[in-house]
């Protein structure tokens, strides 16, 4: 098995702005398209634990679209062969109490239908406003 085969990686960098671009953006339907539509894929966000995709799709459609922007401050993308791999970020958000430093971690796998999301994680770093 092939770790970071260059194509691989490039397939996954030009995967993820999308997925920035959808999340600050709150563009739903392409947030939820990039998740595996199956009841095993998982999301912990900061606040919720999603399991299965009912309940990311509900998450996803009454969360609120204010104050969604971030800068990407760090992006690590790992890859195993041909069809699996982790994309690691380090992101800060300007709030109204300062800079607020979070980390998010995304599993895609291929599958038929393409690249999904089979796991993902966020959190906020605890008491890092600056």
């Amino acid at each position: 098995m092939r770790v970071n085969d260059p194509a691989i990686v490039q397939e996954l960098s030009e995967l993820y702005p999308r997925y920035e671009t959808a999340l600050v953006s709150n563009d739903v339907e392409n947030l939820i398209a990039m998740f595996w539509a199956s009841p095993h894929t998982v999301r912990f966000g900061a606040t919720e634990n999603l399991h299965g995709i009912e309940e990311i799709v509900a998450f996803r459609k009454g969360r609120s679209p204010a104050n969604l922007a971030r800068a990407i401050d760090r992006l690590d993308i790992l890859t195993f062969g041909q069809d699996f791999g982790e994309i690691a970020i380090e992101f800060s958000r300007l709030t109204p109490s300062g800079i607020v430093r979070g980390r998010q971690s995304q599993t895609w796998v291929r599958l038929p239908e393409g690249w999904r999301i089979v796991a993902a994680h966020v959190s906020v770093l605890p008491g890092d406003t600056t």
